[in-house]
């Protein structure tokens, strides 16, 4: 059994967004010479997601008003959590949309569903943030 890591630096330059990050997922298992296994992909940090969806602007686009409708920045007073800080609903959010996904590999390749791909779900960003890529198999 062989196990890989790699660390990836996201700065997203707005509060919120999405970033499809499968083609560094895909990088790193080329890297890793893995063949046959499983990919773990999760967030370092608590105001961030890692979650698997269809790469479509319409539904991505969904997501950022849904999640603003369970979990709305302001008024910021709203969060007995916001004081020092004013990232409360990015904690909420981040909880709905998850902390990591787990990808089985097969000769050498992501084995995806026909439109599934990896994103990186940001809600309290400017900041770096880091991302764990963990691959194990043979």
């Amino acid at each position: 059994m062989k196990s890989y890591r790699k660390e990836l630096t996201i700065r997203y330059p707005k509060r919120r967004g999405y970033v499809n990050i499968t083609s560094q997922v895909e990088d790193a298992l080329r890297e890793s010479g893995i063949k046959e296994g499983l990919v773990l992909v999760n967030s370092m940090h608590i105001t961030s997601s890692v979650f698997i969806n269809d790469d479509e602007n319409g539904l991505l686009s969904d997501f950022e008003v849904w999640l603003e409708k369970l979990a709305p920045e302001k008024p910021h007073n709203q969060y007995n959590h916001n004081g020092y800080e004013d990232n409360a609903d990015a904690h909420l959010k981040r909880q709905v949309m998850g902390r990591e996904v787990v990808v089985a590999v097969t000769n050498s390749k992501l084995d995806f569903g026909t439109w599934e791909q990896i994103f990186y779900g940001e809600y309290d960003g400017m900041r770096d943030k880091r991302l764990l890529i963990k691959i194990i198999g043979e």
